[in-house]
């Protein structure tokens, strides 16, 4: 009887972390509707590999990348109903603002870092346990566990040595199973003393005002990963519609709610489909009409998705070609330059950014603002503020 009451103590404990991670809040629809997802999941998937593609071998890869960064960073705001200008980004970014920085540009650049960062990683890194606590601001607390678990690793292997180090045959080499199950003792008793002393330390409060006590972010990051793990059969892009409408329905985050779209970025980079950039996916929302963004239908929903990968990835090649175009005109009046001259150095960071002013200009090539000011008037650059001071210019 004590036999079985033990194993039913363990079996009656053991549902409840399955039924966590198997039953996500977010219902995936089964079956899943391909008359409506067909087309649009065709159409996506051919949009984001003719872009993909494009950029394998375009020359202006690098400078596209980064100047995306910052238009999706916009439209991450814009989606929410804030608007932040693209130049104000640009210079807040390179520290020479022109004015008080507002709250929706902080939250802008905070994007902008984000997505610089999944571009930077590996494609697998922004997914897995140790990007997604990097992300959420939780990096490095994996890695004190396992410090404190070494640390109890240690503690077990310096009292096997004292034990036959005292002159004495010690219990190790009198019955080298009793040695083992005291040193297992020991060891079990240095991590209850310090999991108690871990849980006994006051933890930060957090204004109730601006967190919800009840929102258990751990739990719905759980959530979120196991739907994401149900959709490793299904093709890439519908994928990435899927953990993107789940982020939007989970919610993991109380207050970055615009990483969602950012990690289904991510999933496509990863599972091979944009292997030489991170799509703009908020960019591509923006395209859709406000009264199309939100249906109630879950397979209109994933639709829309679709619909918006498909969008940013022809925004994408209509932008790569107009630029590609003008570098091939700025490119002709390089033609004759001394070897020493800067107008090559100037090209290449245009392209990077979608403007540049003096300062970000005479910092970046070593110059001063006034042979940076001739620079631009010799390349023949667009200005792009209308302002007469704090002028900006750029390949629009």
């Amino acid at each position: 009887m004590t036999e079985s009451n033990a194993v039913l103590a363990s079996v009656s404990s053991f549902p409840v972390k399955v039924i966590k991670t198997l039953s996500p809040s977010y219902k995936i629809p089964d079956p899943l509707p391909w008359g409506q997802l067909a087309g649009p999941l065709a159409a996506a998937e051919d949009a984001l590999a003719r872009l993909d593609e494009r950029l394998a071998r375009s020359p202006i890869r690098d400078g596209w990348v980064a100047r995306t960064h910052y238009t999706d960073a916009c439209a991450s705001l814009w989606l929410e109903g804030e608007l932040v200008h693209l130049e104000d980004l640009v210079l807040h970014d390179a520290g020479m603002d022109i004015r008080a920085p507002t709250h929706e540009l902080t939250r802008a650049r905070a994007v902008l870092r984000i997505r610089r960062r999944i571009a930077d990683a590996k494609p697998d890194w922004a997914l897995s346990v140790a990007g997604l606590d990097g992300l959420r601001g939780r990096e490095g607390e994996g890695d004190r566990e396992k410090a404190r678990g070494d640390d109890c690793d240690d503690a077990e292997f310096d009292g096997d040595d004292e034990a036959g180090t005292d002159g004495q045959p010690g219990l190790i080499e009198t019955d080298q199973h009793l040695a083992a199950a005291f040193a297992a003792v020991d060891a079990a008793m240095v991590r209850a003393q310090q999991t108690l002393a871990r849980e006994g330390r006051p933890r930060p409060e957090r204004d109730p005002l601006v967190y919800d006590p009840d929102w258990d972010e751990d739990a719905r990051i759980e959530d979120w990963r196991a739907t994401l793990d149900q959709t490793r059969p299904l093709p890439p892009t519908l994928a990435a519609a899927i953990a993107a409408e789940a982020w939007d329905r989970i919610a993991p985050l109380e207050h970055t709610p615009w990483l969602g779209r950012l990690l289904a970025a991510a999933l496509l980079r990863d599972r091979g489909k944009s292997r030489w950039h991170l799509p703009c996916l908020y960019e591509g929302l923006k395209a859709i009409p406000r009264e199309h963004r939100r249906p109630r239908d879950t397979a209109a929903r994933l639709a829309v998705q679709l619909e918006a990968i498909t969008a940013a990835a022809a925004a994408g090649l209509k932008d790569h070609d107009r630029w590609l175009n003008q570098r091939a005109l700025l490119a002709r009046k390089l033609d004759g330059r001394r070897t020493t001259s800067r107008l090559p150095a100037l090209l290449d960071y245009v392209l990077t950014r979608p403007i540049v002013s003096a300062g970000m200009i005479a910092k970046e090539l070593g110059i001063t603002p006034r042979a940076a000011q001739d620079l631009v008037a010799e390349l023949g650059l667009r200005e792009a503020t209308g302002r007469g001071r704090y002028r900006a210019w750029g390949i629009l």
